[in-house]
């Protein structure tokens, strides 16, 4: 019997992943734990594997392709055997249900949204809405005000039509139109049940000519540009500025550039350098290292700590585990390795997942101050600025100084200004200090 590969869950976010590159053709043999196709997802690209030994006999997924997690992309067998009951869609215990996606009130089913409209829904309620595909602009509330609570969800869900896996794919890449109830078990509606909608009468195309480059938003682009319009339109954030003497940042910095080789501590940057200061700032400051989901915070003394890396495939987020128990050799080379997987694209999912606080640096390409993006469900995100030298007053003398840009970035819903500014004060403190943190 043949054997179905199927698109496996990459972590707890991931709800669809696009398949990258074919490895293997129709016809080629393969053996168990082989490598079949390469798939992108949101945070990096993996490889699945084939399940079993034989012959590729179909591939149901072209590359380039979006598919639901959980959903059959393949079939492997020996030749001759049949796949009918492999492929999306086909009825059978093998075939693999896509994530619901529910119709508007039209008949046509909604793609999944990710930015959510500002309607008012608790956040349980959020939580399954997004969960199943539904937008909390289409659902009524029964709550205090007309609020969308929980069981308006799970209602809405329970009024779902139920779809074959291939005819909800067709409905979410557009051109048909579901019907009410199907013609399958159950008024289940298969892929012959849909309907071509109604075609405008075509647009005339715009003009184009070889100076101008069309760029469609797609993969981590796509993903990039929904979360970061989500994160605007979910939480109120608030930026503050600041800066910190870096004097003590650059001279750390030039012995260890002029340190023996031996040591291995030539390749520490001045990131690296601030990474540690922040994970000892925060082991004081837990109201920073939190998250802020279903109406509840989550303080954590571990500090999980995010940096922001430049990538062909867009802004990647590695993730340094335990940042506050590393030593600054230790950080710095954990820091290196994740910066190189995930410029690479060979970041696994893992490694760009359970952040608990982010810093993002564009000090490297001159610019000062700018207000960073919050990643939700975090509550606070550093953004650092390039060194400049500024007027400082002292004993009535202007002097130029080294200053280092710092903006932090707070969901106002859960953190208030104070907490915030007294952070950033240490922060600063700690910089302007860094021989004296080393030595504590």
């Amino acid at each position: 019997m043949a054997s179905a590969v199927i698109l496996p869950a990459f972590g707890n976010s991931a709800e669809s992943a696009m398949i990258a590159r074919w490895l293997k053709q129709p016809g080629d043999r393969v053996e168990a734990g082989e490598p079949l196709c390469e798939i992108e997802t949101d945070k990096a690209t993996v490889e699945v594997a084939s399940p079993a030994a034989g012959v590729i006999l179909e591939r149901f997924y072209g590359e380039g392709e979006g598919v639901p997690v959980q959903t059959v992309i393949a079939a492997i067998g020996e030749p001759g055997e049949d796949v009918a009951q492999l492929r999306p869609g086909g009825v059978g215990p093998t075939a693999v249900a896509a994530p619901t996606v529910p119709p508007n009130a039209a008949g046509r089913v909604s793609a999944r949204i990710n930015a959510t409209p500002p309607v008012g829904i608790s956040p349980r309620a959020r939580g399954l809405a997004e969960r199943h595909g539904l937008a909390p602009a289409s659902l009524t509330g029964s709550g205090p005000g007309g609020r969308v609570i929980e069981r308006d969800v799970q209602a809405a869900i329970r009024a779902q039509p139920r779809m074959t896996p291939l005819a909800r794919a067709m409905v979410e890449r557009g051109g048909f139109v579901a019907p009410a109830a199907g013609t399958g078990a159950d008024e289940r509606i298969t892929a012959r049940d849909l309907q071509a909608p109604a075609v405008p009468a075509p647009a005339a195309a715009p003009a184009r000519d070889e100076d101008v480059e069309v760029v469609p938003l797609t993969g981590v682009r796509r993903i990039i540009a929904e979360r970061m319009l989500a994160s605007l339109q979910t939480t109120a954030q608030l930026t503050l500025h600041t800066s910190a003497d870096a004097r003590r940042l650059q001279e750390y910095r030039a012995r260890l550039k002029s340190s023996p080789e031996e040591f291995g501590l030539r390749s520490i940057t001045i990131n690296d350098l601030l990474l540690f200061a922040v994970s000892r700032t925060l082991a004081e400051h837990h109201e920073l290292n939190a998250l802020f989901a279903e109406n509840t915070i989550t303080r954590y003394r571990r500090i999980n700590l995010g940096f922001a890396v430049d990538t062909p495939r867009g802004l990647l987020v590695p993730v340094i585990r335990s940042a506050g128990a590393l030593s600054l050799q230790a950080l710095a080379r954990e820091a290196a390795r994740l910066a190189a997987l995930a410029q690479q694209g060979r970041a696994a999912p893992n490694d760009l997942q359970g952040g608990t606080f982010t810093v993002t640096n564009l000090g490297s390409f001159g610019i000062e101050r700018f207000t960073p993006i919050l990643n939700p469900p975090q509550v606070a995100i550093l953004g650092v600025g390039a060194i400049g030298l500024h007027p400082v007053e002292s004993d009535g003398t202007i002097r130029f100084q080294p200053r280092l840009g710092l903006s932090l970035t707070v969901n106002h819903q859960v953190v208030d200004g104070a907490p915030a500014a007294r952070f950033l004060q240490a922060l600063a403190r700690n910089i302007a200090e860094l021989d004296l943190l080393l030595a504590n």
